[in-house]
């Protein structure tokens, strides 16, 4: 596969990371000389000096041969407008990274689509998302949900009160049983455990379900007494912000917190149509978390751009006795930091949306594919095609690659989990989770 990636900025540049363990031919484009040989000293890609708006650029790239042409620089309009002539020029499929979350709207997407741009991805709102969704269940690290919520993947880091330690895995999830272990991180060991595997204090774990037995997962580990978030502190107005403002649930009363007095002006205008109270401040002044009623607060999400200043706020709302964090972390080298100090839940834009474009590589029918930077591990949700090798044995028969393992299916509109003797069939929908292993190898066992 031809792909060629146009912008060597965060997104760019991660999303070349995560292709270049796969066999695909990829041409990465930049203005800047100095981004792309600090990338192309690392990965075996090849790489393009260019403007991705000028034609003569696109036909070196040989645009016209393209599978797929990706346009995240972080010029909305360059994008756009790159992709509109590389879909003239022949390339079959076109993404754009956008800022103007108008265009994400569902209702103009068949003007968008005429143009030739077959998908967007807006960072903002898939991190907003993520923070909606994990404030939701404030116990959970991380939070996966599969084909609408018919398999849910839950991200739970062990204390003390778990009830499910030093034990294993074959004595406590069984065929019958309603949750199933994917994957482990011990420190920075990843794990993808079998029945001799057992569950350690600290460990971050990966469960799969099904929704009703949510409940049931948080009391084994033991995480009943845990606050729901009903009040919220946002600290930082930015866009990610904005959209994690509008999406939040009535039942959460939130607060939002920006230091520029201009910004907060805007962010009243913003949110006028919202019950979110936005304050002049430092997040960072304990005083003013103080007057906020920081102690009967649940939530805490640092959004600003500055991750050193996202980290210190977290772990100061954490001493103030808020329970759940969320600290947005741009840079990468900063993941096993933040997981390390306890910080709770990170939101990485980049790795969002790369795993969002990522799942267009991918030629069998994939409907919804990660990755799990705590236990760098992805995730994805394969479709049964018919004979496919999948469906002519049983999952224990079937020889899955190390490094793999298939954590449940949904088979109509029910959720199931996967034991050895699970027979797959034709049409379901198969999560798969791969811990240093290429998704090409997986996606032959459910192609045609």
């Amino acid at each position: 596969m031809r792909i060629i990636i146009v912008g060597a900025s965060a997104i760019g540049s991660h999303l070349a990371r995560l292709l270049s363990r796969s066999n695909h031919d990829i041409v990465l484009m930049d203005e800047s000389e100095d981004k792309l040989d600090a990338i192309s000293s690392e990965y075996d890609l090849m790489t393009l000096v260019g403007s991705p708006t000028e034609v003569k650029a696109l036909r070196n790239a040989d645009t016209d041969l393209a599978d797929i042409f990706i346009a995240v620089t972080p010029d909305e309009n360059a994008n756009m407008t790159s992709c509109v002539m590389a879909h003239v020029m022949g390339a079959k499929k076109t993404v754009a990274q956008v800022t103007n979350y108008e265009l994400v709207n569902a209702d103009n997407a068949p003007l968008i689509q005429g143009m030739g741009i077959d998908n967007i991805i807006h960072p903002e709102k898939l991190a907003a998302d993520t923070i909606v969704k994990s404030l939701k269940l404030s116990w959970v690290r991380q939070r996966w949900d599969v084909h609408g919520g018919s398999l849910v993947m839950l991200g739970i880091k062990l204390r003390e009160s778990c009830e499910i330690l030093n034990q294993p895995l074959r004595q406590l999830c069984g065929p019958q049983d309603p949750y199933h272990v994917v994957a482990i991180k011990r420190g920075n060991e990843t794990i993808i455990p079998d029945g001799n595997s057992e569950l350690r204090l600290y460990d971050i774990v990966y469960f799969m379900t099904t929704t009703p037995y949510i409940a049931y997962i948080r009391k084994i580990v033991g995480k009943e007494h845990y606050a729901d978030v009903k009040n919220l502190i946002i600290m930082g107005g930015g866009k990610t912000a904005i959209r994690a403002a509008k999406q939040m649930p009535t039942f959460i009363n939130t607060k939002l917190i920006e230091i520029d007095e201009r910004q907060c002006e805007r962010l009243n205008e913003e949110l006028d149509d919202t019950k979110v109270m936005v304050i002049h401040g430092d997040g960072r002044d304990i005083n003013l978390l103080k007057e906020e009623n920081i102690k009967n607060t649940q939530g805490f999400v640092a959004l600003t751009g500055n991750d050193e200043i996202n980290i210190l706020a977290c772990l100061t709302a954490k001493k103030l006795g808020v329970r759940k964090t969320i600290a947005m972390i741009d840079n990468s080298n900063y993941l096993s930091m933040a997981e390390s100090l306890d910080i709770g839940t990170v939101i990485n834009k980049k790795m969002l949306a790369a795993g969002n474009i990522y799942q267009m590589m991918l030629s069998a029918d994939v409907q919804n594919i990660g990755y799990l930077p705590s236990v760098q591990a992805d995730v994805a949700e394969f479709t049964a095609q018919p004979d496919s090798k999948v469906t002519r044995k049983k999952v224990y028969e079937l020889g899955l690659p190390r490094g793999c393992t298939i954590g449940g299916l949904v088979r109509g509109k029910e959720g199931m989990l996967v034991s050895g003797g699970t027979q797959i069939e034709a049409g379901d929908k198969v999560v798969v989770i791969c811990y240093d292993l290429d998704l090409k190898k997986i996606e032959k066992f459910f192609a045609r």
